[in-house]
């Protein structure tokens, strides 16, 4: 089919409205906007106008209707890089306008620090029943796991303060009480690395044919314990610890004597781009007890020498809601979906929108909508990221019965049934903010007067407390070639 036939008018033909000369402009325009956002060409033109050969046919000769140049021109001035970067470096589109307004930036503006914003993620994970919520529904994914010796082999893409792996593997011991279990937890915060740590010491103990691994290693390099530059290899610190002792208590404290070590090493630099933490030097930590040091060893990685044959792959909240979903599937899920084994499952857990906490949003922000990218949309991106590959693997977004659960901001019943006090006013603000991923520089703008306690309180009183929607997915290997 020719360019001319992609979009016609309504009389049913559109004649050829621009030069050759033109066709080759609008290509280089294009060439150049794919390799400052980093975007296929193919995907360009699915994303234009729903065909991924235009960049192609252009490049071919053909010429470009005038409906066509249009919308290619609008999307150009639209989407126009300002590039974004992720945690990894990589690059992103910006996202699209709301209600015909000016695009949200995808370069962070000065001061954009939303995943180093420790205030509102600890008084987020205080007040608010997420992690233990999410951490429940990924053990039921265990019923569906089949492991293979020599360990159950679990990866978690972003740990936190460890709330949710720590539950995980509760469950994991009543499941597999015997089995050795290799964990890899990855998290570039100092902070959270130290309290993810602090509840270790517990999991060893009740299970001790436990390798627990934590990095701060980038989506793409963490499940192979790999940096991919040549640079970040050179410099890699990895330290191995081995516990002695039988005691809960004598792990807690050889765990607290590695702090020394974790503030010298594990310390990110700020992006001058998104504002997100990124490491200065590549770290892997590994833990084991010396007392089943025998029965660990095959299974103990060591540099050169790493395999990521997940089972389990936990990806909870592991991108932010407003970044476009080619950089969700391209740069998270998909290097994770490659490091399932055969049988293996990775389990995706994000906010969904349409609750308590978007109203009070949408009161402040009319119109503001962060959560655009639903499962579906990520599965068919990671299909597609995936190629020839994706017929290996099961894509199952379940009905929003199964998929969508609610979690609550921990309040009593006589706190919002009659005046709201200021602190849980202040907490349910807080959470509405921290998940919908709303700027510092945004905030600034409201919080000058009252109106967003005010609309907090309505929403509180509307519905007597304040709850979220996550949404889950999952992605498994198949166990036969497809």
């Amino acid at each position: 089919m020719r360019i001319e036939e992609i979009q016609g008018a309504t009389n049913g033909h559109v004649p050829p409205a621009k030069s050759p000369a033109t066709a080759e402009q609008i290509l280089a325009e294009i060439r150049e906007f794919c390799r400052q956002t980093k975007t296929a060409e193919s995907t360009f033109g699915r994303l234009v106008v729903n065909d991924g050969k235009l960049v192609s046919r252009l490049r071919d000769g053909a010429r470009i209707t005038t409906g066509t140049l249009d919308k290619v021109r609008a999307y150009l001035a639209e989407h126009q890089p300002a590039s974004t970067a992720g945690d990894d470096g990589q690059v992103s589109t910006p996202a699209r306008p709301h209600n015909g307004t000016a695009a949200a930036p995808a370069v962070a503006p000065p001061g954009f620090r939303f995943f180093d914003n420790r205030q509102k993620y600890l008084l987020f994970v205080s007040t608010c029943s997420e992690k233990t919520e999410v951490g429940n529904r990924i053990s039921l994914e265990l019923g569906n796991l089949q492991p293979a010796p020599p360990a159950l082999r679990i990866f978690d893409a972003g740990v936190g303060d460890g709330t949710v792996l720590s539950r995980v593997m509760r469950a994991v011991h009543a499941r597999f009480p015997t089995m050795p279990l290799y964990v890899v937890a990855k998290e570039i915060s100092y902070e959270d690395v130290r309290l993810m740590l602090e509840k270790m010491a517990d999991r060893l103990f009740e299970h001790p044919a436990t390798v627990l691994v934590v990095t701060n290693l980038y989506y793409a390099e963490a499940p192979w314990l790999t940096p991919r530059s040549v640079t970040s290899a050179q410099g890699l610190i990895w330290k191995d610890v081995t516990l002695t002792g039988n005691t809960a208590h004598g792990f807690a404290e050889q765990i607290g004597q590695l702090e020394s070590f974790l503030a010298e090493n594990w310390r990110a630099g700020i992006s001058p781009v998104t504002g997100n933490p990124v490491y200065q030097r590549p770290v892997i930590l590994t833990l084991r007890r010396e007392d089943h040091s025998f029965l660990l060893d095959p299974i103990m990685p060591r540099p050169g020498r790493v395999m990521a044959d997940y089972d389990l792959v936990i990806a909870s909240q592991p991108y932010r809601a407003r970044a476009s979903v080619e950089f969700k599937a391209s740069k998270v899920v998909t290097p994770l979906v490659r490091s399932l084994r055969p049988g293996g499952r990775l389990i995706g857990i994000h906010s969904h929108g349409q609750d308590p906490g978007s109203e009070i949003i949408d009161q402040i922000w009319p119109g503001d909508d962060p959560f655009k990218t639903d499962r579906y949309a990520i599965l068919r991106q990671v299909k597609h990221e995936l190629g020839a590959a994706a017929r290996h693997y099961n894509f199952n977004a379940s009905s929003d019965a199964r998929s969508i659960f609610r979690y609550h901001m921990h309040t009593l019943p006589d706190e919002v049934s009659g005046p709201i006090g200021t602190s849980t006013l202040f907490a349910a603000w807080n959470a509405a903010i921290y998940v919908a991923q709303i700027e510092d520089n945004r905030l600034s703008e409201v919080v000058r007067d009252g109106r967003y306690l005010e609309a907090t309180d309505r929403v509180l009183k509307k519905h007597g407390g304040l709850w979220f929607n996550d949404e889950t997915y999952v992605i498994s290997r198949r166990r036969a070639p497809a």
